[in-house]
């Protein structure tokens, strides 16, 4: 399994005119206990509004993550790129975030924590909204997603406050 990203990043020359600042090839990471899973963090911002100045690209490019999958800061965003090989191990989870995951490529299973699934295929969007869920690919094809992850304040049903519960 070989996550490859490329990401093309911009900026501006003494003259205000737009640049390439970045164009570069990342290599998908794995954690240890989640083999099948690579990553790519495309960037990652820590306030809103973002800052666009160019001394900051280079803590947005490093990344703002403080826990796994999860900015923190409670102002910020994330972009990701994660490949779920096929049978890899499924973890249930849940963030104080906004997430948008866009299917990619190939085909995938999001699993509630009520045990319902739905079906995902290239091009369908999943909007995310602090529930616990797993993402199960069963198929034959790695499936990969597209993440756009925005602080949000938890989640609340039943009188509780839905805090991020993501298994170590």
């Amino acid at each position: 399994m070989t996550l490859e990203v490329r990401r093309i990043v911009t900026g501006h020359d003494a003259a205000g005119k737009a640049v390439i600042a970045s164009d570069e090839r990342m290599v998908g990471s794995t954690r240890a206990g989640r083999g099948g899973i690579a990553r790519c963090e495309i960037w990652s911002t820590n306030r809103m509004p973002v800052d666009n100045a160019e001394s900051a690209a280079a803590e947005q490019k490093k990344g703002f993550v403080v826990r796994h999958n999860y900015v923190g800061s409670g102002q910020g965003t994330v972009v990701r790129i994660v490949e779920f090989a096929p049978g890899s191990p499924k973890f249930m989870h849940r963030t104080e975030t906004l997430d948008y995951a866009i299917v990619l490529s190939g085909e995938c299973d999001m699993e509630l924590d009520n045990g319902k699934t739905v079906h995902v295929r290239q091009g369908d969007v999943v909007v995310q909204r602090g529930t616990m869920h797993a993402w199960v690919n069963t198929g034959t094809q790695p499936c990969v997603f597209a993440f756009v992850l925005i602080d949000a304040d938890p989640a609340e049903a039943g009188g509780q406050s839905l805090r991020t519960h993501y298994p170590a």
